[in-house]
């Protein structure tokens, strides 16, 4: 994955969501992932680059690829390459572990130091928790029954301290939009809109204590 450009968010958890094609293959890779087939791993995300922070669609864990590393014991340079190809270190499964934490239960110490994540852009947890609270409120009003209807994972915002481009995009099914979202001096610009409705385009800046609307109408 390209560092310089903006992630994706995936949090369609619906298999129905996707083509069947699309499920098989993230099936693939899940599968890959969980029995340590790394070979396979890899080869499918140099054909699918922006697979290295999914899982398994419906999936109960929210293990990635780097998850699973970590839970096996894998050799350093898989989490290497994983990491190298812009998988998450700060990313939480649905229990709330990172694959640090995941290969520290495991008492797997040679991942310690490549799990560890590598922060670019220091915010205090409790504000990002604040910022990430007031964001996901902001997308359940402008994206209204559509998180319910597809059963949305929102946006987790911990991997963009990590990532050198601190930008991500959150495609909204049935939106025919989404959100594209970025840090920026301690707080989160947001902009949404919906692509067949014209005037939709909403610029917020979030910080701490809420989203304030700065432009509308762009789209």
């Amino acid at each position: 994955m390209d560092q310089d450009k903006a992630s994706t968010w995936d949090g369609v958890t619906l298999r129905s969501t996707y083509k069947d094609r699309l499920v098989e293959g993230r099936d693939e890779l899940a599968d890959a992932a969980r029995d340590g087939a790394w070979s396979t791993v890899f080869e499918l995300l140099e054909e699918h680059p922006d697979w290295v922070n999914v899982g398994r669609v419906c999936g109960t864990s929210g293990y990635t690829p780097l998850h699973q590393a970590a839970w096996h014991g894998a050799d350093a340079d898989v989490v290497h390459r994983l990491t190298a190809r812009g998988a998450w270190r700060t990313l939480r499964t649905t229990q709330g572990e990172r694959a640090i934490d995941i290969a520290t239960r495991q008492g797997h110490p040679h991942l310690l130091t490549p799990l560890t994540p590598v922060i670019h852009h220091h915010l205090p947890a409790e504000t990002l928790r604040l910022i990430q609270h007031h964001f996901h409120a902001l997308i359940h009003e402008r994206a209204g029954d559509l998180v319910t209807e597809h059963r949305l994972r929102l946006p987790e915002l911990e991997p963009l301290t990590e990532q050198r481009h601190p930008a991500s995009w959150f495609p909204v099914p049935g939106m025919y939009g989404g959100f594209s979202y970025r840090l920026e001096q301690g707080s989160l610009t947001v902009e949404s809109w919906c692509r067949v409705v014209g005037g939709s385009g909403q610029r917020h800046i979030i910080d701490e204590h809420g989203p304030h609307l700065v432009t509308e109408g762009f789209v």
